[in-house]
């Protein structure tokens, strides 16, 4: 299984084939859709050997079925794994990060702890995005495509969300796309419309749920309830506006915040860098266990979101901003560090600026193996020790993983 989430097979002539609802080990029947140099890519037609791990999928939406298998066009692009056992799944992303090290980061002993799971690991996402059809049904991505599927059932979205899902109705309406947010240990729930022009729609709702309007330049009205939603990690609660991220798995979020306290044992008189803050979930979470904390995030609402989660908090300063930008101009004696950035890693600067401050300790919160791996070759080669990667299943049935590694200084 492929970092992409597709098994990957040879054919008869030792070619590389990629194929999507295939599982590793099975023997299958494959139809050659798109040809490169050196690999190809393909449709599965038909399953001659399966896996043991292979299962029925809940979704019917989902591609690969008893029976056949869906044209691409009309299978959700939303999961890629429900064909797979669950225990299989978690296997198989220990697998791929331990395969990230090895080929991108040259560290093919790198201590990768088994994948942490969930118990139950459905209705778990407290925020999906869909767009509308011409019919105004709410649809997600085909696999691999542009194309919309409409949507009459998820397994993976929040019971609070499936509670909004099945009470919206946009016969006539049009916006570019409709996002569903749940504060799942608060209850409160948001929906937000993303409009292709500036005037805010008429809205007619007998729900308790809060609506905000996102205007093309990217700005939200409030048309119904609050400007923002609440959800509680552990014992502290966080704001978080329409354009704020947030982790999609509440559970596993806590999971990632334990880990990265863990992993860093904060002293009294620490100075925490938090790179790519947003709206705080980190750095207000060791706040109290640290002398000072540095929070740096690009993003100006996932700011003002922070700086009223910080409120009963004095020892926190905000800086807005790319980390690439703002750090190399922080004048402060960093002793830890946790950085939880965007999928393509860290900005080369960013890094360096990283390294130059020479915190004892790294805990970095990854969602792409790859790039963790490619960061991890330089902090290594900076004079870091990975100490540990623990892959956390945010996101079941899908390919994605979330990792959290720590990296020592060598003469710490």
């Amino acid at each position: 299984m492929t970092q992409g989430g597709e098994a990957m097979g040879r054919d008869e002539t030792g070619r590389v084939i990629f194929v999507p609802h295939a599982i590793a080990d099975e023997t299958v029947i494959v139809e050659i859709v798109e040809q490169k140099k050196n690999f190809a890519r393909a449709r599965l037609i038909e399953i001659i050997t399966p896996s043991p791990a292979r299962v029925a999928p809940r979704c019917p939406h989902f591609g690969a079925r008893r029976g056949g298998v869906t044209p691409p066009q009309q299978s959700c692009g939303g999961c890629q794994w429900q064909h797979i056992a669950y225990p299989a799944q978690l296997q198989f992303k220990t697998e791929i990060v331990r395969e990230q090290f090895a080929r991108i980061g040259k560290l093919p002993d790198a201590p990768v702890r088994d994948t942490s799971g969930m118990s139950e690991p459905w209705q778990y996402r407290n925020h999906v995005q869909f767009q509308l059809n011409a019919d105004g049904q709410l649809c997600l991505r085909a696999l691999e495509s542009h194309d919309l599927v409409p949507i009459r059932e998820c397994h993976i979205i929040h019971p609070l969300l499936d509670e909004i899902f099945r009470a919206l109705d946009f016969a006539e309406a049009d916006f570019a796309s409709v996002t569903l947010r749940a504060g799942t240990r608060t209850g409160q729930k948001m929906v937000i419309l993303e409009g292709r022009d500036d005037d805010p729609p008429e809205i007619e709702i007998d729900e308790p749920v809060s609506i905000a309007y996102q205007v093309p330049s990217g700005e939200t009205v409030a048309l119904i309830g609050q400007t923002a939603l609440e959800e509680k990690l552990g014992e502290r609660v966080f704001r978080v506006s329409p354009v704020s991220f947030f982790q999609v798995n509440t559970e596993m979020a806590e999971r990632l915040i334990e880990l990265v306290a863990r992993y860093l044992a904060p002293r009294a008189d620490d100075v925490l860098l938090d790179a790519f803050g947003g709206v705080g979930t980190f750095g207000l979470t060791l706040a109290p266990r640290v002398a000072r904390v540095i929070a740096i995030e690009e993003n100006p609402r996932a700011i003002e979101d922070a700086r009223t989660n910080a409120s009963d908090l004095s020892n926190v300063e905000f800086h807005i901003g790319a980390v690439e930008n703002v750090l190399p101009q922080i004048d402060a004696h960093i002793t830890l560090a946790v950085a939880d950035p965007p999928r393509a890693g860290f900005a080369p600067r960013a890094l360096d600026a990283l390294i130059a401050h020479a915190p004892r300790a790294l805990a970095y919160v990854s969602c792409d193996p790859a790039t963790l791996a490619r960061d991890a070759r330089k902090l290594v080669d900076a004079g870091y020790r990975l100490i540990e990667t623990q892959p956390v299943d945010l996101f079941p049935h899908t390919y994605h993983i979330e990792t959290v590694s720590l990296f020592v200084r060598e003469k710490e």
